[in-house]
């Protein structure tokens, strides 16, 4: 298994991404911590963990309290260390409108919340895999595109994506592997959702494909040579969240150990290095 015998904390777990990247964690041999702010979503991925034999944690924590994060990491790393860290916390964005008509307090607060919570996170983490040569810090972010009506969620993705080039050259020379994940977006189901015919629950109810944004913005209909939402992609195909979590499986075992202060683009295109 990729990562027999690590130690990994999830922040956002309770979350769909998070949740997926939690179990993939426990399914390559991981002791996960799940971290996030309700603990009825954590207990449930929690469950979900231990019904297949994995090893789940829970605990309630609050990002943006930085005592808190610092405490909860202090705690598992005393249990055996911390040797991977990924953050699925959101940014509570606001889009769908231009900039022109937004509050700049609505537009600060996604970059405000997601350096906040990352800084908090990577910092209390930092702290114990530098101290033992080795360990691992993810993050979803971005921020290369050029898409209209984001808010403050762009400029988020990049401040985070030049904080973890910062981690990165700070935290590398202690063993210690920063890098960042670039998603195109997800259909908005995972492969264990999925029916036996392979369509998820949402085409079987309305008829659309497995391309459907998780936040809407799928177009409803077949797009030329590929499914809804996929338009930009050169292979037409969004990710599932459990393909997500491979990804982030493989960014945090030592087959990646040579890949930092890199962001890991599986935007199938949308995005081109």
């Amino acid at each position: 298994m990729l990562l027999d015998t690590k130690t990994a904390i999830v922040y956002g777990a309770g979350v769909a991404i998070g949740s997926a990247v939690a179990r993939a964690y426990a399914r390559e041999g991981a002791d996960v911590h799940l971290a996030g702010r309700t603990m009825a979503t954590l207990e449930e991925v929690a469950q979900r963990i231990r019904h297949d034999r994995g090893a789940a944690h829970v605990a309630q924590v609050d990002v943006l309290d930085r005592a808190a994060v610092a405490q909860h990491a202090d705690a598992v790393a005393a249990s055996g260390g911390i040797d991977i860290c990924f953050n699925a916390t959101s940014n509570d964005d606001v889009q769908g409108a231009p900039l022109l008509a937004m509050q700049f307090e609505d537009f600060l607060r996604p970059v405000t919340k997601a350096v906040t919570a990352h800084f908090n996170i990577a910092t209390a983490v930092g702290r114990h895999m530098t101290g033992r040569g080795r360990g691992v810090i993810l993050v979803m972010a971005g921020g290369r595109e050029a898409i209209p009506r984001l808010g403050g969620s762009h400029v988020a993705w990049a401040a985070l994506a030049g904080l973890c080039r910062q981690l990165a050259a700070e935290f590398g020379p202690h063993g210690v592997r920063v890098s960042w994940l670039l998603s195109p977006g997800s259909p908005g189901y995972d492969e264990h959702d999925q029916r036996h015919d392979g369509t998820s629950p949402s085409e079987a109810q309305d008829g659309t494909g497995p391309g459907e944004a998780e936040d809407g913005t799928g177009h409803g209909e077949t797009e030329a040579a590929g499914a809804p939402g996929t338009a930009g992609l050169l292979v037409r195909h969004l990710p599932s969240y459990d393909e997500v979590a491979n990804i982030a499986a493989f960014a945090a075992s030592d087959w990646a150990r040579t890949i930092t202060a890199s962001e890991i683009n599986f935007t199938g295109g949308a995005v081109v290095d």
